[in-house]
């Protein structure tokens, strides 16, 4: 059986958020949890259309490849955190075929109205308090959220809790570039550029400001280092990292098998 997790996981501290408060936005947790979920909600409907102007129309592809290289394989149960409309969960459920089964999970019912998943099971929930049982999945996996938790320690926690002992976990995130220039070109891009594009194409003021939101919280988080020694504190194995063109981290570990 698994936890009760009815609490809600904002009336304790965070031990590790993912960012600092980004005051321009909200004035503490509880007006970030609201903000973040009506920014979700109410460009949820336009929000595949601008991230495939983001990732050059390239990011089913490169899903693809990082769950392959963390493991998944036909026939296991997934868990996927932070589903939204289903762009990382789609791709998990063509490699674990028809013999594997996927649970999406995401705070906003908006976002995954507009899934089209119909052999997952979707339920509204936080990465801090998962609806999921215990040693229920053989894959927990995570696309681009990792900014949008509250506390990275109890989402961690919450990733181990459900996975079975061998399990396997991947974290894709998007990380600041590591020179100047290049930190000075993404931010003009997806600070100005995909904003403006996003504004044309949708005449819709939150889909500019949700992808304003994604650069600010990239710039503000956490060091990779820290993710990593999270997830060890967190006790997983096997921790690593893959960094693709610049930008596009992996984060992966595994559950510790039964002795």
């Amino acid at each position: 059986m698994g936890r009760d997790r009815t609490e809600p996981p904002h009336q304790r501290p965070a031990t590790l958020p993912p960012h600092p408060p980004l005051p321009a936005y909200y004035g503490n947790e509880d007006e970030r949890q609201r903000f973040v979920r009506r920014l979700f909600d109410a460009t949820a409907p336009d929000y595949d259309r601008i991230e495939a102007l983001l990732a050059w129309r390239s990011g089913s592809w490169y899903r693809r490849q990082a769950l392959r290289r963390a493991g998944l394989a036909p026939g296991m149960h997934v868990v996927d955190v932070g589903t939204g409309t289903g762009l990382l969960a789609r791709e998990a459920l063509e490699l674990c075929g028809t013999h594997g089964s996927l649970v999406g999970v995401d705070p906003s019912p908006g976002m995954m109205a507009q899934a089209r998943l119909p052999r997952a099971l979707l339920q509204q929930g936080r990465a801090e308090a998962l609806p999921c049982a215990d040693a229920s999945a053989d894959f927990v996996c995570m696309g681009y959220a990792l900014r949008h938790l509250s506390d990275v320690d109890l989402a961690l926690s919450e990733f181990r809790r459900v996975l079975r002992p061998g399990g396997r976990l991947l974290m894709l995130e998007i990380t600041r570039p590591r020179g100047a220039v290049a930190t000075w070109l993404l931010k003009r891009y997806m600070r100005t550029l995909v904003p403006v594009a996003a504004r044309l194409l949708t005449h819709h003021a939150d889909t500019a400001t949700l992808w304003r939101y994604y650069w600010d919280t990239i710039e503000a988080c956490i060091a990779p280092e820290r993710v990593i020694d999270a997830m060890r504190r967190a006790g997983f194995v096997e921790v690593g990292q893959y960094l693709e063109l610049g930008i596009f981290r992996e984060y992966t570990a595994r559950k510790e098998a039964a002795a």
